[in-house]
This record gives structure tokens, C-alpha cells and sequence, in this order.
């Protein structure tokens, strides 16, 4: 006789073992015609699950109240549609051979081993999806049922797959006594996989699909192993959404930083100078300096103080930090003295007993800073502090390097050396709140200014199952407090994420949706009561005795190879005039206005404007089109009457026509005072338009 608490907190008692749809029928018809799957005490489970104990249930449908795709349907239906995808592959190539296919971001896939006389290609998605349709036309049921664990071991052995076999085993070792299969219809009848589920109730509720693309991957993941096919689709719950993704997708193609990167000359990664590391070209280096620049005089508003610090430290450095050895896979190998390095290689020093010297600190090295946070400690603690003294706020565009795997390198997104903007708050603990609020002000200040104005908050949490931080935990608790208090102070939406905060506190994340819908991570403020206590910090406060600083570590940008990335994906390169690297280009109609052109150049260079002269003997309308393609904010065509006028006439990035003949004067003030104003005024206003 269970009964059932619900969201809402009310609770429904039954005479018997009651299944989750029979409980949202029991709710409304048209809410259990809505449901996909549910959560059983946390747990994702079947709509069929039968519940024979007390437990909360939440049922989950294909929207939220705020009519949006609940991100828990979609898994299940993905989840769904990848096995329907595989059923419809082995119609198609019955020798292919399943080994495992999971829900991902946007869509799923599954690893297949095909055989070599007849390997997938993409010649075949159009017989696989026909395929598909024809099995969710069926609208047939996922039914699930569990075997004991040797029986359902005799079952999978049966059927031949090597993959399926180690599949069940990997379940046993896991503590699973009972094997789950899924039949896509009547067990023993029609199409069955080893799952552990769940699954939408039945085929018939997918209602869009593709297959995207085709990848290789390997058994367990190594490289040694079996090669496999990695196929790659996405689902929704109707066309037109489907529809959305991939016209999402081929825009996010047309504004790939890397395609544009490279056209628009910003950067360049180079084999021979290593993956991962980037080249900044002289455009990218204006565009990063003016992001610099524009953040640097935020912070002497604030009352920071810039630091420089080296690339390198010492290993105890980062041992008294915590980040050695603890994070040593994500940290470049360490670099031992030369003198000592001869040494013991002449002992026959092995490469396993070198790394147990260094983690023992037997020996001595340095490490390429994977955070400039110790640095700055140092920095605070070279002379002593009074509470008057504090907050002290020390800033640095400091570089920083993390070992990435070769496989998860993407531009400027994921890197291996990049540039934080940096910053380190030493405070008394009752400043903590207010310096936490100067710091998100100047996130906001940052997205507003960058026209970034659709972001939410994540606030990470520890989770209080885990050993992996460190420190007291009634500073965790006052840290935690602080942060949920600054966040909730921002007016926009946050969540508290428990198990996401740093090893040494807790942490708010800025996550910002582009202007076609994708997040990207960047900001993030961090509040830290066990770093001072491992560098054993202090202050003489009012009382004369010491007292224990509080931290706050604050990266507005992130990474600034990151963050330009997004910028350069969230503007497809066309930059606001303040940012742009070349703001304006002169275009003379033909040889004759070359002077004059030459003046125009020269009154915008008087007042700092970027600009170039274009005086090649080619005609007008091609040096516009390859202005236009270079995404230039403004092009100035001069001719024969603009001179005498002392005029130009104006194009703008993104309309197809001159806005008109403007007074040179009147142009240079205008685009002078944009760049001023970083775009809340602009020479498109003097004429009245609407900026494109």
C-alpha cells in the first residue's frame, strides 16, 4: 500500500503496487498523455515502473510550465531514438554488431563494429531513417524485463556479441545482481538490446529525428582495441524544433571562431609551435587589448592594484597550494634542475621513482603556473597587513597552462596556455559579502557593455558526500552563504549546483546564451577561507592580535582566448567599432581622389581611429565587396565630389547601400565619439537608421 508524495507536497496512498503512468492518470488524462518518463525517489525511470513503497515521484513531461523542452525528456527520448537507430541500422547491415549508444548533449549515438566488406557510410543514413520512421509509425512499446544475472549472462552469450557480453559483466561488476533488456515491442518477439533504461513509453512518441554525422572511436576507449564507428543523430518531440537545431547548427557553422579566426586573420595555431597554443596575429591583438584595456580601467575604478608575475614555480609552491600532486593530470609534467636531472639519470633514477621523489618532495622542481593565485599570496604576504589595509586587491593578466588531451583541443575554446584576467581579494571576513557584490557588478558591467545580456547564475556547492575539499566546514558554510547571497542580490535566474565548487570553496559561474541560443561558461568569482589558511596568512586587526584573511578569487573574462572565442562566434566577426580591428577603410573611387582619400585617412588617424587606405587600381565595388567580407564597421567611398564637398560617403557593415554623403568633420566626431562610447552612440544614429 504506498503512498506517493508529489511535487506539490501532497500525498496519494494506494491499496496496491500502482505503476507511475497510473498515478498521473489518476492526476488528469491529459498529464499522463503528456508524460515521458518519471523520477522515482531522484531516479529517471520508465512511465511503466511499477512502485510498491513509499517514495516521492515526479513525473516528467515533454515541456516545463514555461513551455520548454524539459532537458530530462530529452534524454529519455534520445535515449529512445538510439536504440530505434540501431534496430534500423542492423535492418540495413545485419552483421553490425551494437556495443553501447547513450543520450549526449543535443542528440546521441552509438558505437558500432561493422564488419570490413560492408563499413557504414553516409550514403546510408537515407535507408536507416526510412527504417526509423517505419519502426516509430509502429508506435510500438518499450517494454522492459530483468533476468537473473546468470540467466541474463547465458541469454547475451547466446546472441554472440563480444560487446554485449562485457557489457553484462561491467553491470555485475558494478553490484548489478539481475541483467535489464528492452524490447522495442513484445519480448521474445520483436528487436531486444541489453539497457539499463529508461526509455519513452513508446516509439511512437518520437516525433523527429536525423542521423547527423559519422565518427571513429575505439572499444573502452583504446586506441589498441577494436575499431569502432561512432554514429552520431539527434531527436525531438516535433519537426519544428528539429527544424530549429539545425538551422541553429548552420549558423554556428557560418560563425565558427576557427573559420573566422583565420579569415579575419585573429589567429593562428601553428604544429610546429604545438596544439593548443596561440598565435596572436596583429588583429587579434587588438581586439585583445582593447578588451584589456576596457577591464583595466574598470578595476582602477575599484581600487585594484596590477601585479606581474613568472610563468613557472616551485613545486612546493604548488604543493603548499594543494594543486600538486592532487591535480597533477591536468598540469604539464614538472621541470627539474638540469644539474640535478644529469645526476640522477647517471643513478639509473627510473621515470616511476623520479614522480614518487617529487610527490614525496624528495626532490625539487618547478611547474608551469597552472594558477596565478599562489603568486599573488605570495605577493600579500611579502609585508604585513592591518585591517585598515584591507580589502587588498591585486589584478594580473597572468598566463597559465593545463595539460588537455590532444582530443578535447577546439580553438581558442579549449587551449593549453591561455590568459586569465585575473584577480586575488584579501579581505577581513566582514567584507566578504560586500567584495563578492563589487565583483559580479563588474561581470554585469562587462556582459552589458558587450550587449551579452541573456545569462543565469550557477552557484557551486559542496557536496557533503565527498572528500575531495578541503578546510573547516563552518567557513564552507559562511562561504556558501555569502555566494548565495550575492547571487540572489543580481536579479537573473540562479541555481545551486551542489559538487561543482572548487577543492578550496565555492564558486558563481556566469553562464551566458549567445545570440543563437548556445551557453558558454566564462565569468566566475570564488570564495576561498582555505588558501589563507594553508599559506598561514594574516592581518593585525583592530584588537593588534592576527587574524585570518578570507579570499576571493574573480576571472570576469576567464580566459581570454576563451572568452574572444565566443565574442568572435557571438558577433560572426563583425565587430562593435570598439573592438573592431580595422574600424574604418577609405576607398577612393579612382586615382583622381587618391589626396583627398589621403586626408580622410589622416583626420581619422588624428583622432585614434583604426583605419586603412585602399588605393589599389581595381574598381570600387570590388574593394567593397572585400571590405564587406572583412566585416569592416564602416568603408568610406571618396570620389571627385566628396572632395569638394569635403564629404564621404558612408557604408556601414550589414547594409547593402551608402547611408549617404556625411561632412568629413561631422564623420570623424561621430565614429570618434562610438569608439568613446563603445557603441551607445553611433555614426548610424546621426543618419537615423537602425544599427543591422
Amino acid at each position: 500500500m504506498p503512498s506517493i508524495t508529489l511535487p506539490d507536497g501532497s500525498v496519494r496512498s494506494y491499496d496496491a503496487p500502482v505503476s507511475a503512468f497510473d498515478v498521473a492518470m489518476s492526476i488528469g488524462e491529459r498529464l499522463a498523455r503528456a508524460c515521458v518518463g518519471c523520477f522515482i525517489n531522484d531516479e529517471l525511470s520508465d512511465l511503466s515502473t511499477v512502485i510498491d513503497a513509499d517514495c516521492e515521484l515526479k513525473l516528467v513531461t515533454e515541456k516545463t510550465r514555461e513551455k520548454k523542452d524539459d532537458p530530462d525528456a530529452l534524454q529519455l527520448l534520445r535515449h529512445s531514438t538510439a536504440h530505434v537507430m540501431a534496430e534500423a541500422i542492423q535492418r540495413v547491415i545485419p552483421e553490425a554488431m551494437l556495443v553501447y549508444g547513450p543520450p549526449v548533449d543535443n542528440g546521441f549515438y552509438y558505437d558500432i563494429a561493422f564488419p570490413e566488406d560492408r563499413p557504414l557510410k553516409d550514403g546510408d543514413f537515407e535507408a536507416i531513417e526510412t527504417e526509423m520512421a517505419s519502426i516509430v509509425k509502429e508506435d510500438r512499446k518499450f517494454t522492459r524485463y530483468d533476468l537473473e544475472y546468470s540467466e541474463g549472462l547465458e541469454k547475451v552469450k547466446s546472441e554472440g556479441s563480444k560487446y554485449k557480453l562485457d557489457n553484462a559483466h561491467a553491470a555485475h561488476r558494478a553490484g548489478s545482481m539481475t541483467l535489464s533488456f528492452y524490447a522495442t515491442g513484445e519480448p521474445g518477439k520483436d528487436w531486444e538490446d541489453l539497457c539499463r533504461g529508461p526509455h519513452v513509453p513508446s516509439t511512437g512518441r518520437i516525433g523527429a529525428f536525423k542521423i547527423m554525422s559519422l565518427a571513429s572511436s575505439y572499444w573502452h576507449g583504446d586506441e589498441n582495441s577494436d575499431r569502432l564507428t561512432r554514429v552520431y543523430g539527434t531527436a525531438f518531440f516535433n519537426k519544428k524544433d528539429l527544424n530549429a537545431h539545425l538551422e541553429r547548427l548552420e549558423e554556428a557553422k557560418k560563425r565558427d571562431h576557427r573559420v573566422l579566426g583565420k579569415k579575419l586573420k585573429l589567429f593562428h595555431i601553428d604544429e610546429a609551435v604545438g596544439q593548443g597554443l596561440i598565435l596572436w596575429t596583429p588583429n587579434g591583438s587588438v581586439l585583445r587589448k582593447e578588451l584589456q584595456q576596457f577591464i583595466a580601467a574598470e578595476l582602477e575604478k575599484q581600487g585594484y592594484h596590477e601585479v606581474f608575475t613568472p610563468h613557472i614555480g616551485k613545486l612546493d609552491l604548488y604543493r603548499t597550494s594543494g594543486h600538486f600532486p592532487y591535480y597533477a593530470e591536468s598540469q604539464f609534467p614538472p621541470l627539474i634542475e638540469r644539474d640535478h636531472m644529469v645526476q640522477l639519470s647517471d643513478e639509473g633514477c627510473s621515470c616511476a621513482q623520479l614522480s614518487n621523489h617529487m610527490k614525496t618532495g624528495e626532490i625539487e622542481g618547478f611547474m608551469l603556473k597552472p594558477m596565478n593565485c599562489p603568486h599573488h599570496i605570495k605577493i600579500y604576504d611579502s609585508q604585513p597587513h592591518s585591517y585598515k589595509d584591507l580589502p587588498v586587491r591585486l589584478a594580473e593578466f597572468g598566463t597559465v597552462y593545463r595539460w588537455e588531451q590532444s582530443g578535447e583541443l577546439n580553438g581558442m575554446t579549449r587551449v593549453r596556455g591561455f590568459t586569465q584576467d585575473d584577480a586575488h581579494l584579501f579581505c577581513t571576513p566582514e567584507q566578504v559579502g560586500h567584495e563578492v557584490q563589487g565583483c559580479l557588478s563588474l561581470v554585469k558591467t562587462i556582459f552589458n557593455i558587450l550587449g551579452m545580456d541573456d545569462y543565469r547564475v550557477r552557484v557551486g556547492l559542496r557536496d557533503p558526500d565527498s572528500g575531495k575539499y578541503t578546510g573547516d566546514p563552518s567557513n564552507w558554510d559562511k562561504a556558501e552563504k555569502a555566494c548565495l547571497e550575492a547571487a540572489e542580490s543580481l536579479g537573473v535566474p540562479f541555481t545551486q549546483e551542489p559538487g561543482e565548487a572548487a577543492f578550496y570553496g565555492p564558486k558563481i559561474d556566469f553562464v551566458v546564451k549567445d545570440v543563437i541560443g548556445r551557453e558558454w561558461q566564462l565569468g566566475t568569482v570564488q570564495v576561498d577561507y582555505n588558501l589563507p589558511e594553508r599559506f598561514d596568512l594574516s592581518y593585525i586587526g583592530a584588537d593588534n592580535e592576527k587574524h585570518r584573511p578570507v579570499m576571493i578569487h574573480r576571472a570576469p573574462f576567464g580566459s581570454m582566448e576563451r572568452f574572444i572565442g565566443v565574442l568572435i562566434e557571438h558577433f560572426a566577426g563583425a565587430f562593435p567599432v570598439w573592438l573592431a580591428p580595422e574600424q574604418v577603410r577609405v576607398l577612393p573611387i579612382s586615382e583622381k581622389s587618391n589626396e583627398y582619400a589621403g586626408e580622410v585617412l589622416s583626420a581619422l588617424h588624428a583622432v585614434g581611429i583604426r583605419a586603412t587606405l585602399d588605393d589599389a587600381d581595381t574598381r570600387v565595388q570590388a574593394k567593397i565587396k572585400q571590405g564587406a567580407e572583412m566585416k569592416l564597421p564602416y568603408m568610406l567611398i571618396v570620389g571627385p565630389r566628396d572632395a569638394e564637398n569635403r564629404a564621404v560617403s558612408v557604408r556601414a557593415h550589414g547594409i547593402q547601400k551608402d547611408l549617404g554623403a556625411m561632412p568629413l568633420d561631422n564623420f570623424v566626431s561621430a565614429i570618434a565619439e562610438e569608439y568613446r562610447t563603445k557603441g551607445r552612440s553611433s555614426v548610424k544614429d546621426r543618419f537615423q537608421l537602425v544599427s543591422v
